[in-house]
């Protein structure tokens, strides 16, 4: 796994965030792709340890796309250059939740997990009444010693408790909360290695699993939006 040539062509890209420049080194592009989806193919196995409802995903299937939407974005570059992945026992579906690498030069880079799709406005909703209903539990999670060792639970807010929610509540702070989701930072060097790399990420997802979990017993019964 050539770590050194994904990091190359997405600085390259960042450097040349034009139509033109993207079409003009598609060998670039499809080499630095399947770079990538090696590294999720065998980050899957490795997860695959622990959780193995993930064990038959193809890694094509659960990376994104560079292209931007830009109609409603001042920046209208078009690329994001960065490569991205989702794996969870659905693919790279924001629900059920799973655990999230994205690959981008200057220290961008970062292992996630959790909810980030606080748009669902029905799976806020069950996060929250599950939070009110087995708020000892959540507290066990995030205060675990291994846990708060990499990991701070993040979210857009609101400013108070919503309406139907108990203000005194213990997790108060979080029923705030419209997406609970996790981020651990990664330098480019720890990249480099990609051996070494796939060891701390796995690790990083095993100490992650159990946030997981609970949000994904809360999501238990969420339906994804349907396109009109």
């Amino acid at each position: 796994m050539n770590t050194q040539l994904i990091l190359n062509y997405l600085s390259y890209l960042k450097e040349n965030n034009r139509r033109e420049w993207y079409h003009e080194h598609k060998a670039e592009n499809k080499a630095a792709t399947t770079e990538f989806e090696t590294l999720i193919g065998a980050l899957i196995l490795r997860i695959g340890e622990f959780d193995s409802s993930v064990l038959h995903n193809e890694p094509k299937n659960l990376t994104f796309k560079l292209v931007r939407d830009t109609r409603f974005s001042h920046d209208k570059s078009p690329y994001h250059p960065a490569f991205r992945a989702h794996i969870s026992s659905q693919g790279k579906l924001p629900v059920p939740v799973g655990y999230y690498l994205m690959i981008k030069p200057d220290g961008q880079s970062f292992l996630g997990g959790g909810l980030f799709a606080d748009m669902f406005k029905d799976a806020t909703t069950m996060v929250r009444d599950y939070i009110a209903q087995n708020g000892r539990e959540f507290h066990n999670l995030i205060h675990d010693p291994e846990f708060e060792r990499y990991f701070v639970v993040r979210g857009s807010a609101l400013k108070n408790v919503p309406a139907g929610y108990d203000k005194e509540h213990p997790q108060a702070e979080y029923l705030k909360f419209k997406s609970w989701y996790l981020e651990y930072p990664i330098k480019d060097e720890e990249l480099l290695d990609a051996d070494a790399f796939l060891i701390k990420a796995a690790e990083l997802f095993r100490v992650m699993k159990p946030f997981n979990d609970y949000l994904n017993k809360a999501l238990t019964d969420f339906q994804m939006p349907t396109r009109r």
